[in-house]
């Protein structure tokens, strides 16, 4: 069977750029622009997550400057409009933390960014003490691995798993991530599954089935002519 997936521990950033509850406004925006991050991990303690304070958090203080909302406005922005007069990161994170943890697959951490609209997740163990951070660009790096470890991996976990006795028979091809399967098996029945396992291997952008042979599916006697 595959040997994958990672999990976030194994992509994380562990050096972690981040502020504490009482963090002045300005503190905040110098520290994103020096360290060039558009959100920060609020820390409260020896260092639990308590809140994520993000340059959309930080906006309204510059649209609602100048400018006197409407009633309208106000009603319906009332969350804005306060971070607008917030001062300290405490007053202008947005709470609670989405977090995720060390021993969550990519797939899972990919799944709550995309669902929640976030761009990365403190990573966090079970009391909510911060671990490191991961990013939507830490999930892509299985795709840095090379064609050749790949190869490698769905002739092991695959090939050799489903086919043991046409493994030598079955050709794997691996160009730009894109998996090639190519030979003559005796059960055609079993190229869904190949199919599926080596999706499921991490760095693997696609897979082609070329594999033939007769299927071994039994067919209804009611059905012949």
């Amino acid at each position: 069977m595959p040997e994958t997936p990672h999990i976030v521990s194994d992509v994380m950033t562990h050096t972690v750029v981040a502020v504490g509850r009482d963090a002045p406004f300005k503190e905040i925006v110098q520290t994103m622009e020096q360290w060039r991050v558009s959100a920060m991990p609020v820390l409260e303690g020896e260092g639990r997550v308590i809140g994520v304070v993000s340059e959309a958090d930080l906006l309204p203080k510059e649209e609602f400057r100048d400018s006197d909302p409407s009633l309208f406005e106000q009603r319906g922005r009332l969350s804005d409009i306060a971070k607008a007069g917030a001062v300290t990161a405490g007053e202008l994170m947005s709470t609670p933390a989405i977090t995720v943890h060390p021993d969550a697959t990519l797939a899972q951490a990919a799944r709550i960014m995309a669902v929640r609209h976030v761009k990365r997740l403190p990573v966090v163990d079970d009391v909510d003490m911060l671990q490191g951070i991961v990013s939507r660009a830490d999930l892509l790096k299985v795709f840095l691995r090379s064609d050749e470890d790949i190869e490698e991996e769905v002739r092991r976990t695959v090939v050799s798993y489903l086919f043991p006795a046409f493994s030598h028979a079955i050709h794997v091809n691996v160009h730009e991530g894109v998996v090639t399967l190519r030979g003559h098996i005796s059960d055609t029945s079993l190229v869904s599954v190949a199919v599926r396992l080596v999706r499921a291997i991490e760095g693997v952008v696609d897979v082609e089935p070329r594999l033939t042979g007769e299927s071994t599916t039994p067919v209804d006697p009611g059905s012949e002519p």
